[in-house]
């Protein structure tokens, strides 16, 4: 359980950075409402992304990995779409979201194994 809470709320911090940093991408609502949309995200890669993948592989395989992007962004565009207090202008916008939330994703995952590895 306090892992799946850690994973909401790098998320909900890694799309208040995409919103902060990227023109076409809006996160309204109070911190209720980012968890709210961080946990949509969260249930919708590990459920739908998976699919996605395998029906865009031969294309992930001929850009050597640059398609899986896009999908990312698809992943963050429907997630716009199920939730009212995100909103994403654009494929490009959603893409370069996707970039950002994957970067802050990797960056506090990191820090926050590098702690628990201390505790131990």
């Amino acid at each position: 359980m306090r892992n799946f809470l850690i994973r909401l709320f790098v998320n909900a911090l890694a799309l208040s950075a995409a919103a902060w940093l990227v023109g076409g991408i809006t996160l309204s609502g109070g911190f209720g409402q980012v968890l709210l949309v961080a946990l949509v995200f969260g249930i919708l890669n590990a459920i739908l992304k998976p699919i996605l993948v395998v029906f865009s592989l031969p294309f992930i395989v001929l850009t050597l990995g640059l398609f899986a992007l896009v999908v990312n962004g698809v992943m963050l565009l429907v997630t716009a779409r199920l939730t009212e207090h995100l909103a994403v202008s654009g494929l490009g916008s959603a893409v370069l979201g996707s970039i950002v939330i994957s970067v802050v994703t990797i960056v506090l995952g990191g820090v926050l194994k590098d702690g628990e590895k201390e505790k131990r």
